[in-house]
């Protein structure tokens, strides 16, 4: 079992920055890739981001690709998501995730050990 606690969501005005945060404690953290997944009210929970277990790979949705980036330190058993531009329509609620299966890593059900997620509001 692993862990998981998401941290730093908030309220912040359009081209505001955010930084997210996930703890992980129980087994060894570093054994897995890690995804960041959100949910807006009404729709569907879809992939934001994916770290390898060693940070040296990364991928990201198309709507978040040169805005997010996604990092982890495995020292300190938490990975973060850093999310710049901030748009009203990343308004949701953000979630990480430790992946299980790698050959699907955009699905969120390659991933088990779900966070409690951590709210993301964007005013206009």
């Amino acid at each position: 079992q692993v862990q998981l606690v998401e941290s730093g969501g908030g309220l912040v005005q359009a081209g505001g920055s955010l930084r997210l945060s996930c703890a992980a404690s129980g087994r060894t953290f570093s054994n897995y890739p890690m995804g960041w997944f959100r949910q807006a009210p009404g729709k569907e929970r879809e992939f934001v981001a994916t770290i390898s277990w060693s940070g040296g790979n990364t991928y990201y949705a198309a709507s978040v690709k040169g805005r997010f980036t996604i990092s982890r330190d495995n020292a300190k058993n938490t990975v973060y998501l850093q999310m710049n531009s901030l748009k009203p329509e990343d308004t949701a609620v953000y979630y990480c995730a430790a992946l299980t299966d790698p050959r699907v890593p955009t699905m969120s059900a390659a991933y088990d050990y779900w966070g409690q997620g951590t709210q993301v509001t964007v005013s206009s």
